[in-house]
């Protein structure tokens, strides 16, 4: 690992890093080329099955901001205690599902609030891989931008910090929702990597000017031949 007097918390890094791996020794082969004071690291389910909370406390301890990416959503009561146990770990970060509703949420957020690191606390609206169709199937007939916008007031209005949505809703809900709203971005591609056949692609600096808080970014920079290096020239697109 990379170094650095800045913790990730005084310089308030914009990227995520998804650590999108089966096992936690790929994971720690990818961290230690990493600086602290550039990214933080995101730990999903898969990660987080195999490898355990006492992965996700060593992460903690490194100086590097953890987003525990597990998406609650459960009764109150329990996802109110897999909350405070998530943030005895020492993440910065934590999620619920919004669906959860109002009472769920407010459940996590005294639990987070209550805790002695007190981890910001955001929640998914709708999944990326969800379209018109599945929600359609689930008995929502809302159009999924409506959807989005109302599960994320509903998420404000619970006192949360904020949401996971793309770059394509963050503009419409940075301004319903306001600048102290957390918007935490998946789906970001830089603007030295190829678009293929992609016409419509939301680069680090799009995706900051149009509202977002974080990007979460995995491949570009966890397959790249040097991760650092990939990490370093996202990092000077976004402050550029």
């Amino acid at each position: 690992m990379t170094t650095s007097q800045n913790t990730p918390q005084s310089h308030d890094p914009k990227i995520i890093v998804a650590l999108d791996y089966a096992d936690s020794a790929s994971a720690l082969k990818l961290v230690a080329q990493l600086d602290p004071a550039l990214c933080r690291l995101k730990v999903g389910k898969e990660l987080f099955t195999s490898a355990g909370p006492q992965f996700v406390e060593s992460l903690a301890r490194s100086n590097f901001g953890v987003f525990l990416d597990l998406k609650f959503h459960d009764i109150p009561n329990t996802v109110a205690k897999a909350c405070s146990a998530a943030s005895n770990l020492g993440v910065w970060m934590l999620n619920v599902h919004a669906s959860g509703g109002m009472e769920m949420m407010q459940a996590a957020k005294q639990a987070v609030d209550t805790s002695a690191s007190k981890p910001l606390l955001i929640a998914v609206t709708v999944l990326t891989s969800m379209n018109q169709q599945t929600l359609n199937q689930i008995g929502i007939q809302t159009d999924i931008a409506t959807h989005v916008l109302n599960l994320a007031t509903l998420t404000q209005q619970a006192g949360l910090d904020g949401v996971v949505c793309s770059a394509l809703e963050a503009e419409i809900l940075r301004t319903k929702l306001g600048n102290d709203f957390c918007l935490v971005t998946p789906g970001i591609r830089p603007a030295n990597v190829n678009k293929d056949d992609q016409s419509r692609v939301v680069t680090p600096a799009d995706a900051l000017n149009m509202g977002s808080s974080y990007l979460v970014i995995g491949r570009p920079i966890t397959q790249a031949a040097n991760p650092l290096k990939a990490l370093e020239a996202i990092h000077a697109e976004c402050v550029s």
